[in-house]
């Protein structure tokens, strides 16, 4: 791989300790998370000290990073129990702290002078002027604002050379100013600036006459429309940068950050494992399998995942995409397991030689006859299609299992395969 393109580091969400090591089993450099308290990532969030110390035991033991979130916008009541967090997160030894305000900021400098203070996206930072007033104030990286162009990137670093620059590349997009959103707290009286957000802009709503159009200032018509199962008029699409990381790293960003502290293990390892093997394609001279690879990563992108749709955001200057017709982009591919164990050298009249058991962790269901995928780190695929399952605890045949109550099968395979590899089934053509 081309030098400038390993410097590089992919960034992804960490909910819990097993989204956490599945993302960097597959590829990730760092992670972030964060405890509720002072954490954008109220809801569906595992993590307290205790969970922050093990998991920064473990980065470390494996030469990795943990980026700790203090993002929210501070009341009164806040700072009072801050010190106190500020000290416990000195004494782990995490290596960096996301921070969006000034506040917090100071008193962080105060307690942890040393410590490296990232400025998170929600301080909506999108010119080189107030990247250099936030580098002034000790702030050694800036996680620009998702409306930040590709021009407005190549400024920024210009004028700002030795400012790390970090920028989402997937996940998915608040209709608000970098997320500074008012209608949950509106409508649930849980505030998305307090982490709390009850995503109200992804919720159904109703057309009260027969046709409702709305006409910008330029004459534009906007129809809203109702379908059967309602109407999505706030909905934004998600973020998919794959295909741009290359021109990203080139305007000055080098740090590739990943949306989605409350998805699934399977979004994670998907994701991470798609940006990983995709930065690496970014060092190869082959322009043309290059190419190739891209597009095939992308289209993996679109039709194993579900999402919102895609869009590249405000990135190329663009006005961000909505989804009106529905909540989210249906899939052919169902999650439905994760590798736990293994075991090896088993002897199988199929395969003839020596094959594999691999013990899986049921999530939805999995049955005899299932064409499935099994997804490696570096989103190494093995394809193949189920003939035989086992019940983990009484050792029986069985012909489908279901998740929900921790079920766990052995599949068996003429492949070698790792802990946290996800499976995926098959289940419709749309």
């Amino acid at each position: 791989m081309d030098k400038k393109f390993s410097k590089i580091e992919l960034l992804a969400p960490a909910g819990n300790m097993e989204k956490m090591k599945t993302a960097l089993v597959f590829g990730a450099d760092a992670v972030y998370a964060g405890i509720p308290d002072f954490s954008l990532r109220v809801r569906i969030n595992d993590f307290d000290l205790e969970k922050i110390k093990e998991a920064t035991e473990y980065c470390h033991k494996i030469g990795k990073k943990i980026y700790i979130t203090v993002n929210i916008f501070a009341h009164n009541r806040h700072l009072e129990k801050l010190p106190v967090y500020i000290k416990k997160l000195k004494k782990i030894k995490v290596d960096a702290l996301i921070i969006s305000d000034p506040g917090v900021i100071e008193i962080v400098k105060e307690i942890w002078p040393e410590v490296e203070i990232h400025l998170s996206t929600q301080a909506n930072c999108t010119n080189w002027q107030a990247a250099k007033f936030w580098q002034a104030q000790g702030v050694k990286r800036i996680i620009l604002g998702r409306e930040t162009t590709l021009p407005e990137i190549k400024m920024i670093h210009k004028k700002c050379p030795d400012l790390e620059l970090e920028y989402f590349v997937h996940g998915a997009m608040c209709m608000a100013y970098s997320g500074r959103c008012f209608l949950s707290k509106y409508y649930a009286d849980r505030s998305a600036n307090l982490g709390d957000c009850v995503q109200p802009c992804r919720w159904k709503g109703d057309v009260r006459s027969e046709k409702l159009e709305v006409r910008n200032e330029k004459g534009d018509e906007f129809e809203i429309v109702e379908e059967e199962h309602g109407s999505y008029i706030l909905n934004s699409k998600d973020l998919c940068l794959v295909k741009y990381l290359k021109e990203l790293q080139e305007a000055g960003i080098s740090s590739f950050k990943i949306e989605g502290r409350a998805k699934s293990v399977y979004y994670q390892a998907v994701v991470a494992g798609i940006y990983s093997r995709a930065i690496e394609l970014l060092g190869i001279k082959n322009k043309k399998n290059q190419i190739v690879e891209m597009e095939y990563l992308q289209k993996e992108l679109e039709t194993k995942l579900v999402h919102r749709g895609y869009t590249t955001g405000f990135l190329l200057g663009d006005k961000a995409d909505q989804n009106l017709d529905n909540s989210h982009e249906k899939s052919e591919w169902e999650f439905c397991g994760v590798v736990v164990s293994k075991k090896l050298e088993v002897r199988s009249k199929k395969f003839k030689a020596r094959s594999e058991k691999v013990l899986i962790k049921v999530h939805n269901s999995i049955r005899v006859g299932d064409e499935i995928e099994i997804v490696k780190p570096k989103y190494d695929i093995i394809k193949l299609k189920v003939e035989r399952l086992w019940d983990a605890k009484t050792g029986a045949e069985i012909a489908e299992a279901h998740g929900g109550q921790g079920a766990l099968v052995w599949l068996e395979l003429d492949e070698m395969v790792v802990e946290f590899s996800v499976i995926r089934r098959k289940i419709s053509k749309l």
